[in-house]
């Protein structure tokens, strides 16, 4: 990865009309101010559907795409929808938040009559698209017999032989279910087509997708429902142990995420053939994957099911360089980035460099007036990503309200913060300068926002995922006052 930037940026948090940010315009006017800006990429919250509490970390599927991504405007062009029938409806008035159950509830109407009109004259398309992408077929009929089931979890559906993923009940439901399974089999060919269309503009223009996958799956999800082998679970199909991370200075009880835990001996025997399809996946998408929570593959934090808290929880080893070592070798040609932030072990240092993935620097967590950080600019090296904040993180006008007299004064003193440039521009002058290869600041943090900007606040079930962009907000202006920072320290394509 040669020295570059770029900017998160949620697609969902792009200004549109319609409630969310999609695939259409404004995700190619945002690649033009990436380019203006002298930007190399553009790194994305996960493109999954969203799951419990509207999290992209919690998705129905780790290979499908976000139907609510898929851009209305772009369906009339290809006379599935007309103009009026979209116009008509009311999408909700604050367009600074995502409303969810709004966009649920009015997209899908919509997408129904898009389907309606184009399963048949688009036949050729999809039956390529099916054979190309064959976990399509299962996340289909998965989500065809949840909605059937009034959305329960699988492991709550009320037929054993379909909650088991017998072959007989597969069949079955296959054939009760067919114009769901095919509705579900649509939504995902418009996704990938709108996500190729706008993939290759940016690519013309130069610019790159950093994409972002969760280290554990969701239980509630197809990709259980269908191996639970592979899962630490019993032969009821219920988790033995679930993840999360222990207590640490800010979380007394740790955090208990309920993710199942991964069976690393069942996946050695397979050759870690569901990893493999699992980037394989997210390789179609992205030119870059950070894994979240890399660490986990050094040692992985397991609570007992059925405990409130993670407090009881133990460390248990997880498969190092065995399974690293495969993704490495099998995708030598696709760049990847640890998040190695957390409980950080001299053996998760170790499994980072040995995996020869660049590692994550968080300069909010850099600023201790009482003793020295790894994530002082001065520590920072090659071979590294270089971040403000990431979405867990508060902007930086956010992490100043919360930051101590001592710790402020210092950070001021040591990056020469200026009421003319301002802190959040201080900071990212300061993350430029680093010997970082990459630097990446939050699209908030180029506009100056305070934590009602936030992305997301871990621990906290609600209210996050929300933020939006006001439309306009990534100005000419805006592009080439970064442009020049970018072109000053060296980081421009």
């Amino acid at each position: 990865m040669n020295r570059s930037s770029g900017v998160l940026m949620p697609l969902s948090s792009l200004p549109s009309p319609y409630g969310i940010g999609t695939m259409g315009k404004s995700a190619y006017e945002f690649v033009d101010f990436l380019k203006a800006g002298g930007q190399r990429y553009w790194q994305l919250l996960p493109l999954v559907p969203p799951g419990a509490g509207n999290s992209p970390y919690s998705s129905f599927s780790t290979f499908a795409g976000n139907p609510y991504f898929i851009d209305l405007d772009l369906l009339t062009k290809y006379k599935l929808l007309k103009a009026k029938e979209i116009d008509e409806i009311g999408w909700g008035d604050d367009p600074e938040k995502v409303d969810y159950d709004t966009v649920a509830q009015k997209r899908e109407p919509l997408l129904r009559l898009a389907f309606k009109r184009g399963w048949d004259s688009l036949s050729n398309e999809i039956d390529s698209f099916r054979k190309e992408n064959r976990w399509v077929e299962n996340y289909a009929l998965y989500m065809a017999i949840k909605e059937y089931f009034d959305m329960l979890p699988w492991t709550e559906w009320p037929e054993e032989d379909i909650r088991m993923h017998r072959d007989n009940a597969l069949r079955y439901w296959s054939e009760r279910l067919r114009d769901e399974v095919n509705f579900h089999i649509f939504l995902q060919y418009l996704f990938y087509f709108q996500w190729q269309k706008l993939q290759e503009y940016a690519h013309k223009q130069g610019v790159k997708f950093i994409g972002d996958i969760p280290i554990y799956v969701a239980l509630d999800s197809a990709d259980v429902w269908s191996e639970p082998h592979f899962f630490q679970l019993d032969e009821k199909n219920v988790p033995k142990a679930v993840a999360g991370v222990p207590p640490d200075p800010f979380t007394a009880d740790g955090q208990l995420w309920g993710n199942p835990l991964y069976n690393w001996d069942a996946m050695e025997r397979d050759g870690f053939g569901w990893w493999i399809r699992r980037i394989e996946g997210a390789q179609k998408l992205y030119d870059v994957i950070r894994i979240d929570h890399f660490r986990g593959f050094e040692s992985y934090w397991s609570v007992p099911y059925g405990e409130t808290t993670a407090k009881n929880g133990t460390w248990r080893p997880g498969p190092g360089m065995k399974l690293v070592g495969v993704l490495t070798s099998w995708f030598h040609d696709l760049d990847f980035i640890a998040e190695d932030l957390g409980y950080v072990t001299e053996g998760v240092r170790r499994l980072v460099q040995d995996s020869g993935m660049p590692g994550m620097k968080i300069l909010e967590f850099a600023f201790d007036a009482h003793g020295d950080s790894d994530y002082l600019p001065h520590c920072i090296s090659y071979n590294s990503v270089c971040y403000l904040g990431t979405h867990d993180n508060n902007t930086v006008l956010g992490w100043l309200k919360d930051t101590g007299k001592r710790d402020r004064d210092f950070a001021a003193q040591y990056m020469h913060i200026t009421e003319d440039e301002g802190w959040c521009w201080g900071m990212i002058r300061t993350g430029m300068t680093t010997c970082a290869d990459l630097f990446v600041v939050q699209m908030q943090d180029l506009l100056e926002l305070g934590p009602e900007a936030r992305m997301n606040t871990p621990g906290v079930p609600t209210g996050n995922w929300r933020w939006r962009m006001l439309p306009g907000a990534a100005s000419k202006e805006l592009a080439k006052k970064l442009q020049l920072y970018t072109r000053t320290y060296r980081r421009t394509y």
